[in-house]
C-alpha cells in the first residue's frame, strides 16, 4: 500500500507561480512512476506529467515550460512547480502513484488563479 498526501494548492493571482508536492508514504519502494494530473470544474480529468522511477520526467506537450516536475533524492517526494498561472490551470491537481499493476491516488489540492 502506498499512501500520497499532495499540498501546496491555494489561490493565485494570474502570472504568479506555486509549487504543489506530494509525499509517498508506505511502500515506497514498488513504486514505478508518480505522475500529476488535474481536473478543472465540468472537465475531464488530464494529464500534466510525471517521472519514472529512472528520473526521466515527462510533460503534456502545452504545459512544458510553464510547469516543471522534480522528485527528491529519496525518491518520496514529487514536486509540481507551476509559474505563469493562468485561471484555465484552475483546478483540483493530484498525484498518482503507479505500482506495478496498481494505481495509488491522493486526496488533490486545489488550485485557484484568479485576480
Amino acid at each position: 500500500q502506498v499512501r500520497l498526501v499532495e499540498s501546496g494548492g491555494g489561490l493565485v493571482q494570474p502570472g504568479g507561480s506555486l509549487r504543489l508536492s506530494c509525499v509517498a508514504s508506505g511502500a515506497i519502494f514498488s513504486i514505478d512512476t508518480m505522475n500529476w494530473y488535474r481536473q478543472a470544474p465540468g472537465k475531464e480529468r488530464e494529464w500534466v506529467g510525471g517521472d519514472s522511477r529512472s528520473g526521466v520526467t515527462s510533460y503534456e506537450g502545452y504545459l512544458k515550460g510553464r510547469f516543471t516536475i522534480s522528485r527528491d533524492n529519496s525518491k518520496t517526494t514529487l514536486y509540481l512547480q507551476m509559474d505563469s498561472l493562468k485561471p484555465e490551470d484552475t483546478a483540483v491537481y493530484s498525484c498518482k502513484a503507479r505500482c506495478s499493476d496498481t494505481d495509488y491516488w491522493g486526496q488533490g489540492t486545489q488550485v485557484t488563479v484568479s485576480s
